[in-house]
Formats: C-alpha cells, sequence, structure tokens
C-alpha cells in the first residue's frame, strides 16, 4: 500500500479493448467520486493509443451523465499493436509523467488489464503510479469476478432478439441459428440460451466435432417436426467461436432433413455487434457505478495494481488468488491484477474451477433444453 493520494492530484480514466454496456456509467461514477474526494480527475481518448499519444482532457460531468443511459464509451476505444512493445510503453510513460499523472483507472477486458499491470512502476506525480482496473467484457470472460460490465445488457440483447425470432419460426415451422458473440467463451450463448428456451446450445468449450454437431442438429429437428411434440419451431444459439460456420451448419443440416421435412426451412441469424452495443440494462449501470467507486475509494488510499471484481454477499477472501475483501462495499472484492491474468488464462483454457463448473453444468442442462 503506498501513501494516500491527496486533493488536487490527477486521477485518469481509460477504456480499452472492446466497448461494454455500462463503461460510460462507470466513468461517470468514478469522475464523480474522485471530484467528491478533491481529486482532478481527466479522460485517456482512446484507449493506450490516446495514451501514448498524450491526448487527455478535461471531464465534462454532465456530458458524462448523459452518456451513462448509453451504450459505447464517451472516451473512445481502440485496440494498439505499438502499445505492447517497449517503444509504446515507453511513450505511455512519458506521458504520465509529463502529465503529473498519480493515478490511471482502466475499464477493459484482458487485454486491456494486462496492459494496466504493465504501467504498475511507471514514475507519477507521487512516486509509483497507482493503477486499478474493472472488469468490462460482454464475454464474461473474466476471472475473480462473476460478472463483468456488459454481460447482462448483451445477455438481454439476446433473449430479445431470440424471443422475436421465435415468434416467427413458430408461425412458419422454421428452424433458425442464431450465432452470438464469444470467440473464446460461450458464457453468453450459455445463459442466453436457457432463458429464451433455446433447443440446443453450441458452444466452443465442449469441443465437439462438426459431425456431431450436425448429427445434434438434425436429430432435434426430426424429433420436434415428425413426433407429436407440438413444437413448431426449434432454436439453436451458437457462439461465434464454435468452429463450423453458421452458413456451413445450415447447407449441411438442409442437405440432410431434405428428405424427411422437405417443409422445413432453416435460417441464419448473426447477431453480431448488434449484442455489444445498446442501452445498459439497470443492473450493468449500477455494477460499473459500484466497481468504479470501490476502485476509486482503493486508488486514492493507495492502493494499486489491483482489480476491482463483483464476487456479492458473503465472499470470502482467496489465498490462492490474493483476492480480499473490499472496505468500500460488501459485494466488491480487490484482486492483484498478476492474479487476475493468470486465473484468467486458466479460464481461458479450461482449467479453472469456474471453467469446470461451466462445462459440467453445461452437459447436465444440454438433454434438458432439447426436450
Amino acid at each position: 500500500m503506498s501513501e494516500k493520494l491527496q486533493p488536487g492530484d490527477r486521477v485518469a480514466l481509460l477504456t480499452s479493448g472492446g466497448d461494454a454496456p455500462g463503461m460510460n456509467a462507470a466513468l461517470r461514477a468514478a469522475a464523480k467520486v474522485g471530484v467528491s474526494m478533491g481529486l482532478e480527475v481527466v479522460g485517456v481518448e482512446d484507449g493506450y493509443v490516446g495514451l501514448m499519444a498524450g491526448r487527455i482532457v478535461a471531464l465534462d460531468l454532465r456530458a458524462l451523465d448523459d452518456a451513462s443511459r448509453r451504450g459505447g464509451t464517451i472516451l473512445g476505444s481502440a485496440r494498439s499493436k505499438v502499445f505492447p512493445t517497449a517503444e509504446g510503453q515507453a511513450k505511455a510513460r512519458e506521458v504520465i509523467a509529463r502529465e503529473r499523472l498519480a493515478g490511471l483507472v482502466v475499464i477493459g477486458g484482458n487485454g486491456s488489464l494486462t496492459g494496466a499491470r504493465t504501467l504498475r512502476d511507471a514514475e507519477g506525480a507521487r512516486g509509483k503510479l497507482r493503477v486499478g482496473g474493472l472488469p468490462a467484457s460482454i464475454d464474461n470472460d473474466l476471472a475473480c469476478t462473476t460478472m463483468a460490465i456488459g454481460v447482462d445488457t448483451a445477455m438481454n440483447t439476446i433473449v430479445e432478439a431470440c424471443d422475436r425470432i421465435a415468434d416467427t419460426a413458430s408461425a412458419h415451422r422454421r428452424t433458425f441459428v442464431v450465432e452470438v458473440m464469444g470467440r473464446d467463451c460461450g458464457y453468453l450463448a450459455m445463459t442466453a440460451g436457457v432463458a429464451a428456451g433455446a433447443d440446443a446450445v453450441l458452444v466452443p468449450e465442449i469441443g465437439k466435432s462438426e459431425d456431431s454437431i450436425v448429427e445434434q442438429a438434425v436429430s432435434m429437428m426430426v424429433d420436434a417436426y415428425t413426433k407429436n411434440t407440438g413444437k413448431r419451431r426449434v432454436l439453436i444459439i451458437k457462439a461465434e467461436g464454435v468452429k463450423i460456420d453458421s452458413a456451413s451448419l445450415r447447407e449441411r443440416i438442409e442437405l440432410q432433413v431434405k428428405e424427411q421435412l422437405n417443409d422445413v426451412d432453416t435460417r441464419v441469424t448473426v447477431l453480431g455487434h448488434v449484442v455489444r452495443g445498446g442501452t445498459p440494462s439497470a443492473f450493468d449501470r449500477l455494477l460499473g457505478a459500484r466497481l468504479a467507486h470501490a476502485a476509486m475509494r482503493a486508488v486514492f488510499d493507495g492502493d494499486t495494481d489491483f482489480m476491482a471484481g463483483w464476487i456479492g454477499p458473503g465472499a470470502m477472501p482467496s489465498e490462492a488468488t490474493g483476492t480480499r475483501l473490499c472496505a468500500y462495499d460488501p459485494y466488491v472484492v480487490l484482486t492483484g491484477l498478476e492474479a487476475v491474468l493468470r486465473e484468467t488464462d486458466k479460464l481461458m483454457k479450461g482449467e479453472s474451477a469456474v471453467a469446470q463448473w461451466r462445462r459440467r453444468i453445461f452437459a447436465e442442462i444440454e438433454p434438458i433444453l432439447a426436450r
């Protein structure tokens, strides 16, 4: 723990990587909390690209009030191939020193928090820069937090789209393959599938072959449309990370069912970036605000090199990750960035307890969905 910041110290806010609904709500809360403690809170435009270029701007609290109810990020976001290099990080450190920054709060996903950790020993206005992170990723693919900013809104967007698709599918006895975001993590597809009443969910974690995926879909359609089940539609939600692309899946399905189900069409809807945008839900606004509140207070008190995560009541500290209870909010825990990145890597490889639980519970609910 470093010394506390003092009124008048400058703390910068930065959004990076893929945008997530609720980022603006987090920015608003962080700025207001910082100002209330006497800090000068500034913004960094366009993520680490803007940090290297020195695009540090004053924040308008009234503009943040308006932006907090919208998706995207008022500061802009960008992915940089230069920042991970020694040259890029040297530029960022020069800006940190020149702009007299005492703290930096980064809102983003795995890559964004990786970038934040590289700056933990940058020289700021009060010695080493205080660095805090907030998890924002619609894929919910970060460890040490049960929910990331943007996940709830994305799930609601998918469910609403699937409800609309189910209406027209039932009217015409159609099968729909709905592709949603989730390159490496199928959390969105899995949870939205349960909520939307999908007949099947395809996620990359299960690792099914293309042939077994097609066989599963064909069998489900035959059961639905030829037996006395009362079904008039089949809804398949597919994460984008599943190896077979949706168009090929549709072609292979139709080729196999054309004899038995010559009056049933199969259609594909790719939701794509529709899932990423939109008005943030009440939960995402509150999540962003509460995580930002805890992170700003922790930075002010001299904490650094951490991510503020959402765990919920009754959360217990973890010796394995160094997770500790937050003094500012009983629903928030603080975990060192090194541990967050290590555990996230295990999550993506399917080695963490959370990843194993997700696979196990999905295997249990998969046959239930198909009934």
